[in-house]
């Protein structure tokens, strides 16, 4: 993605006992934003299908979200101000009302040296490989890892750097909830990550988070990506995901254990620089039927999503075809009938800078 970066010289007076001489410090604000905007054919003819987010629409034309990023470096503190409007904004903020939907990520760094860095604020999580925003995502529409995973995490972490490997802890509110509600103020989560980056090569993501929700169900999900550049043509991907809860039934009792995983695997093929494929395939088991009640015994849905990125200057176009199979009948027909199987074609625009 390409940035336009405002480099501002800041001339300080600073006085000290010592040495009365000005000093200057270079700050730097970036700024980049994006826009989408995408039209989605159903062949059952309705938006029942859809089971993942920012795509629940029939024979429309939707705005997906405006967004823009600001990005000020200063010496060793760092300001991340990044606002998005419109539905997939207020989706992926969904316990947030009125303006506070706007604000996906809001977040101040002090990096203490070169291999600790503290972060306090709001953040999009570490688990997963998509991301909220279309521009970063070579499909348009979401997978369910992302569906159901968390979004984001509000509270404070520490980042450690040691040669190729990177550490992460820390303390959040309850999954997506940027202020918790009077009386849940105790609740917290734990989150970590090991990285390893062997260079475009191979790169791989140990994720956790868990903790006790505001319903005092305990939960948990651990998380592995691994991405490798097989050329500069051809690249995969992989995610893997675990999520486990513990329902609360009063008394300080807990019900028994139960869990939802998935896994995806993304293969991208660059022809040249203009053109593009992803083929995306992702099987979600739910058979305690935690997200969908419907899997519940042994359900799953296998989705196939092939999408091209056509590309010219910073405007890329994605027509996607989509299928999604259960051996439940999960979906919808045309007629109305129930039917194991779903599909729809999508095209997209994605503008960023």
């Amino acid at each position: 993605m390409l940035r336009k970066v405002f480099s501002v010289s800041l001339a300080m007076a600073a006085l000290s006992s010592a040495n009365a001489q000005d000093s200057t410090k270079t700050a730097s604000l970036a700024i980049n934003g994006s826009a989408d905007v995408y039209y989605k054919y159903d062949f059952g003819k309705t938006k029942t299908n859809n089971l993942t987010s920012f795509t629940n629409s029939h024979n429309s034309f939707e705005l997906g979200m405006a967004s823009v990023k600001f990005d000020y470096k200063a010496s060793k503190v760092e300001m991340v101000a990044d606002l998005g409007f419109g539905k997939r904004a207020q989706e992926f903020s969904y316990n947030d009302a009125g303006i506070l939907a706007a604000v996906k990520q809001l977040y101040l760094s002090y990096a203490a040296n070169s291999w600790l860095k503290l972060t306090a604020g709001s953040w999009a999580t570490h688990v997963g490989y998509e991301l909220v925003d279309a521009y970063a995502n070579r499909n348009y529409s979401m997978s369910y890892m992302f569906t159901n995973g968390p979004f984001f995490h509000t509270g404070i972490k520490a980042e450690i750097t040691a040669g190729k490997s990177g550490f992460m802890i820390g303390v959040a509110n309850p999954t997506d909830f940027k202020y918790v509600p009077d009386g849940f103020m105790n609740k917290k989560f734990l989150l970590a990550q090991y990285s390893f980056s062997g260079g475009d090569i191979f790169k791989g993501y140990l994720n956790y988070v868990g903790g006790q929700g505001l319903d005092t169900s305990k939960s948990k999900q651990v998380d592995l990506v691994l991405t490798s550049k097989v050329s500069s043509k051809f690249s995969l991907a992989f995610d893997g995901t675990v999520s486990s809860l513990k329902k609360y039934v009063g008394k300080d009792q807990f019900d028994q254990n139960k869990n939802w995983w998935a896994a995806g695997l993304y293969a991208n093929i660059d022809p040249t620089s203009s053109l593009g494929f992803t083929l995306r395939g992702e099987y979600f088991s739910d058979k305690n039927g935690l997200r969908y009640g419907g899997l519940a015994g042994d359900g799953n849905i296998f989705a196939t999503t092939l999408s091209a990125q056509i590309k010219a200057e910073n405007l890329t176009i994605i027509p996607e075809f989509r299928i999604d199979a259960s051996n439940k009948l999960l979906f919808t027909k045309s007629n109305g009938d129930a039917t194991k199987t779903a599909a729809n074609v999508l095209l997209a625009a994605v503008y960023s800078f």
